[in-house]
């Protein structure tokens, strides 16, 4: 594993410095891994969904490579950014559709979900994460990387390079403020921006 990190890593520095045949491999190498995190974000959907994880990696990916600006650290910094990227990707194609239900809240408490539509508290939960990563950014990343990618406490606690029982503090504690401040403001939070 140590060995595959190292390469994304170079791949990272040379894509950055402008190598094409850097993009490609790292695509190729990373292709794997983010096809199963797009696929958690489907699991349990319809069939037929409009939106299919292939699409969602590839429309993921071409983000990434439009971003020349970033400054590519590892594979931890890589897969923190993408999760960034398939969230903000999944909130646009919510916000064109009525019938969205691509984003996974299986997790949230059933008390949340009332008087609130799936949609109202997809853009509420993205509100939200903005404040989060102003308040505490690292609690952000947490969730941004197991709530819109789906990532086992193991995968997320390896991608921000915590030990385990960090990781689950931080989710626990990001969550709490996430409910806590949906419950606070059931329908006041912004559903557009």
């Amino acid at each position: 594993m140590a060995e595959q990190d190292d390469e994304i890593t170079r791949l990272l520095h040379l894509w950055q410095a402008g190598d094409n045949s850097a993009e490609s491999a790292l695509f190729e190498l990373l292709l794997p891994q983010l096809r199963r995190m797009a696929k958690r974000q489907f699991y349990g959907e319809r069939a037929g969904h409009t939106l299919q994880p292939t699409a969602l990696v590839n429309e993921a990916f071409l983000r990434l490579s439009r971003s020349k600006h970033i400054d590519w650290q590892d594979r931890s910094h890589f897969f923190a950014i993408a999760g960034r990227v398939m969230r903000r990707y999944l909130i646009d194609y919510a916000r064109r559709r009525t019938d969205v239900d691509v984003i996974p809240l299986d997790s949230i408490p059933e008390g949340l979900l009332a008087g609130r539509s799936r949609s109202e508290l997809v853009f509420q939960m993205d509100a939200l994460l903005d404040k989060l990563e102003k308040e505490n950014p690292q609690w952000c990343k947490v969730v941004e990387l197991k709530f819109f990618l789906g990532l086992t406490d193991e995968e997320a606690a390896q991608v921000v390079e915590v030990p385990l029982h960090t990781l689950q503090r931080r989710w626990y504690r990001a969550r709490r403020w996430l409910y806590e401040q949906l419950e606070a403001k059931p329908n006041s939070q912004a559903t557009a921006r």
